[in-house]
């Protein structure tokens, strides 16, 4: 990638231009277009969630925001056993800026977040189109125990490599 990108907190300021980006990412995604229409407000971000999630971006120098990873304690119950994780809630590379580095450089940092919350891994509740991109990242797919509860792309990566469901 040639361009310089700058990791940064988001805030509310930032919040339009996340939400275009996510919108770009949906509308993209391997889905009818009626429910990609429905669910789309559920993906965008509001001021009140800078209060508890851990969003970032990824900013080309002296250019627009390319890309928004957002972090949240993971719930106990979705982790392997025996261990606690943040979830990350959500990654969004603009579709222009895709295979640039981006997602991964979303990725170090959210796994740097984890390594400083003293956290065992990181949790990932995937849209299927992004199973590819997460397996290639060193992701472990969790299986589907209970099919009522479970999330079907579910994925896991421990900070430390021995630390493996």
């Amino acid at each position: 990638m040639s361009d310089r990108l700058i990791i940064r907190q988001a805030s509310a300021a930032d919040l339009p231009a996340i939400d275009a980006i996510i919108e770009r990412c949906v509308m993209g995604w391997d889905l009818p277009p009626r429910v990609k229409r429905l669910s789309l407000e559920s993906y965008r971000y509001r001021p009140e969630d800078l209060a508890h999630l851990d969003l970032i971006v990824a900013e080309v120098t002296d250019g627009p925001i390319a890309g928004v990873a957002a972090l949240e304690p993971a719930n106990p119950r979705d982790l392997p056993v025996g261990q606690h994780g943040l979830l990350l809630h959500g990654l969004y590379v603009d579709p222009d800026r895709q295979r640039q580095g981006i997602g991964q450089t979303l990725l170090a940092q959210a796994m740097e977040r984890v390594r400083r919350r003293h956290a065992d891994g990181l949790l990932v509740k995937a849209q299927a189109d992004a199973n590819p991109f997460f397996a290639s990242q060193g992701f472990s797919r969790l299986p589907v125990e209970d099919p009522a509860r479970d999330y079907p792309h579910r994925w896991w990566k421990p900070l430390r490599p021995g630390n493996r469901p």
